[in-house]
């Protein structure tokens, strides 16, 4: 039997959202999960755990289109002021580190180093790259978008101008891009409204390869 939800379920009318729609609980979505890097007007590294991000490309170019990013953060403000930034991607070893970023966001402090981390110099953006970090794509802003007009995030297209990829992770016999060496997921606030108690807490997790379905 499936239910349906097209209001606010009563289990859920108490639980802080964080600006987030209470839709994204009920059917949990897993989007990629990275920290996003740029520098700062006084030069010190910024550093931002981001989710809610599609990849897509055509003929005539890559993009991360990138949701949810607060007008009053780091991270919108340096987009603005540079137009530049390298989006990272952590294998499960590198996550506490990365999350540690969340402690250090003071405008004064060089987030990278603060968490343990090491910034590399990227080729064609002003961004810095996180050297430990397996998959590092520079990105120049192309535009934004407010979703819903007076939102407090907004939605940002990034086009990906050069890719960087560690070589044991190129080949999917050895680190690859999947399973428990691989990209991350963030599963956001998994809800079961019939059975919630009051709390609930975001998931992370890997792509597991089931079956081969074509070739290239």
């Amino acid at each position: 039997m499936k239910r349906t939800y097209g209001a606010l379920p009563d289990s859920m009318r108490d639980i802080e959202l964080y600006g987030f729609h209470w839709m994204e609980f009920v059917v949990q979505i897993p989007s990629p999960l990275y920290i996003i890097t740029t520098y700062k007007s006084n030069g010190l590294t910024n550093a931002c755990m981001q989710s809610w991000t599609t990849f897509t490309g055509g003929k005539n170019g890559f993009y991360a289109i990138v949701s949810s990013v607060s007008k009053y953060g780091h991270l919108y403000k340096t987009l603005h002021e540079r137009k530049d930034a390298v989006i990272n991607f952590m294998s499960a070893d590198l996550y506490d580190r990365c999350m540690a970023t969340i402690r250090h966001n003071r405008f004064d402090e060089d987030e990278i180093a603060a968490a343990g981390l090491t910034a590399a110099k990227a080729d064609l953006v002003d961004a810095p790259m996180i050297e430990e970090c397996f998959i590092n794509l520079e990105c120049q802003l192309k535009w934004e978008k407010e979703i819903a007009e007076g939102d407090d995030s907004v939605l940002m297209c990034l086009e990906i101008v050069n890719v960087h990829m560690d070589e044991r992770h190129l080949d999917e016999n050895d680190l690859g891009r999947t399973g428990k060496t691989g990209l991350l997921y963030n599963i956001h606030h998994p809800i079961d409204p019939e059975r919630f108690s009051g709390t609930a807490h975001d998931y992370v997790g890997v792509v597991e390869k089931i079956r081969d379905y074509a070739e290239y």
